[in-house]
């Protein structure tokens, strides 16, 4: 399985960008050097996707950010020292009015005399210990640290899942339009080569001007989808960029060939297919009519553990809330020294020191309805996860069952798709020959070129839904290439 501490480690392919990821790596601003026409492999592909990805690497930062909340949580259990010093100069020493019979008992009744109190220098300081004994938030808090954290790692693995997936979907992608593009030049070349022997046999007078402005017209047409096509290219190659978290103005090539690619057999049949099919194979899929269901769909799936983590965090919450109707107890510590001196000050001599050592007992009586109707929005967002839950299993399912589906209809039609295509190459080469002996026509060859196009972009089209459907297949499976595998070779 993928961890986010092998991800910080991962070396990057330098002969693609001559650079190697270390901890907080990003090939984003830097100018890169590209070897020419490197061929990228879908399972470096997959790697950088996971190394580079915006995605993954904010999962990644959610989990520090949790480590440090687990931290914080314990902040209740430390005790809370603080220290203090205060100086007062006294400018003019204040005056206090006092009746002036108790210094004088034959000053007249109700005469207040002026005196002062104080001293020039007054200064006072210490040390003060706080130490919550018991407080049920606190508890409650320490127990929910690791319950937190573990929201977010299934939230890093779901986030994998996910841009492996699209990583992978988006690589085929890619094969699937270069393919698109490869037959409409291969279109071209035929339909240019026939113009060439039309106008041979023209020349000759075998076949009349008609012929060879049919072929025109093909061409003619021909060209602006060939356009259309390197476009498709190049968006494809920068949908992929995205994904994996690259630079758009990198360079590469794909590896791989749809056209090349047996999904009837375990074993790939070109070198250039070999990652792609080993990809595939982590995770077999076996052809049945039926749909079955598959068995720990619970314990995988990425947005499934995910919500039941986060359901054990609101069982949590709802207690920390409810214990804010309990008592808070605390103890106080205060060792304090202070001194008051007349004249110029003389800071530390003849000071008094004094401690106390208190005990708070905190116990909320009423705050209105607030601590009650938290409790009730907590047991709603419980509920609402639960309707969550039961949604993404419901969903899980369906997609369990349509990828399934799309796969025993790949599984069906290849067989097919290999004889058609066959077929249709067979044609093609003998209504070549029939119009070299002149026993056919030129709408023959026309015809069976189209036959021939039309049966390699089928069996390229059902190459590339099955290995979409089988992305999606391990997805909706929880079984996804090097985040679950070991979980798939266990079973």
């Amino acid at each position: 399985m993928v961890n986010r501490h092998s991800i910080r480690k991962l070396v990057f392919f330098t002969l693609l960008i001559g650079l190697i990821i270390g901890e907080k790596a990003i090939a984003q601003t830097q100018e890169i050097e590209l070897i020419e026409d490197y061929e990228l492999t879908l399972e470096e592909a997959i790697q950088l996707a996971v190394a580079n990805s915006p995605q993954i690497k904010r999962a990644l930062l959610s989990i520090d950010d949790a480590d440090q909340l687990v931290k914080y949580a314990y902040g209740d259990v430390f005790p809370e020292i603080s220290s203090s010093v205060n100086y007062t100069r006294n400018m003019e020493i204040p005056v206090t009015y006092i009746p002036a019979q108790l210094f004088d008992p034959t000053a007249p009744a109700g005469t207040l005399a002026p005196v002062q109190f104080g001293t020039d220098n007054n200064w006072q300081g210490g040390f003060t210990v706080n130490q919550t004994l018991f407080k049920g938030e606190t508890n409650v808090a320490l127990s929910t640290a690791a319950i937190f954290k573990t929201v977010h790692e299934e939230n890093y693995r779901a986030t994998s899942q996910q841009v492996i997936t699209q990583t992978r979907i988006a690589y085929y992608q890619v094969l699937a339009v270069k393919e698109q593009l490869r037959l409409q030049e291969s279109q071209i070349n035929r339909l240019e080569q026939n113009l060439s022997e039309n106008q041979a046999r023209q020349r000759a007078g075998l076949v009349d001007s008609y012929d060879v402005l049919r072929i025109e017209v093909q061409l003619s047409n021909q060209r602006p989808q060939l356009i259309e096509a390197e476009y498709a290219v190049d968006e494809a190659y920068r949908n992929l960029k995205v994904v994996m978290g690259l630079p758009l103005q990198l360079s590469f090539e794909v590896q791989g060939s749809l056209n090349e690619f047996d999904i009837l057999t375990s074993e790939s049949s070109t070198p250039e297919n070999e990652q792609i099919k080993r990809v595939d194979q982590l995770n077999p899929f076996t052809f049945e009519k039926r749909v079955s269901e598959v068995p720990d769909i619970d314990l995988r799936r990425g947005d499934l553990r995910l919500l039941d983590a986060s359901l054990n965090l609101t069982e949590k919450e709802a207690m920390a809330t409810k214990s804010s109707f309990l008592p808070t107890l605390s103890a106080t510590y205060n060792l304090q020294w202070n001194s008051a001196e007349p004249g110029s000050p003389n800071f530390f001599q003849d000071a008094n020191r004094f401690q106390t050592l208190g005990i708070n007992l905190s116990l909320p009586l009423f705050q209105g309805f607030k601590r009650v109707v938290d409790v009730e929005r907590v047991i709603i967002k419980r509920k609402d996860l639960e309707e969550q839950r039961r949604a993404t299993s419901l969903m899980a399912q369906n997609e369990v069952a349509s990828s399934s589906e799309d796969l025993n209809m790949a599984f069906e039609t290849a067989s097919s798709r290999k004889i058609a295509l066959k077929q249709a190459q067979e044609g093609y080469e003998r209504s070549l020959k029939r119009l070299e002996n002149g026993l056919g026509s030129q709408i023959e060859v026309t015809e069976a070129e189209v036959q021939v196009r039309q049966a390699e972009v089928n069996y390229a089209l059902m190459v590339f839904n099955y290995l979409t459907a089988k992305a999606q297949y391990d997805l909706a499976t929880g079984i996804v290439p090097f985040v679950d595998t070991d979980f798939a070779e266990s079973n």
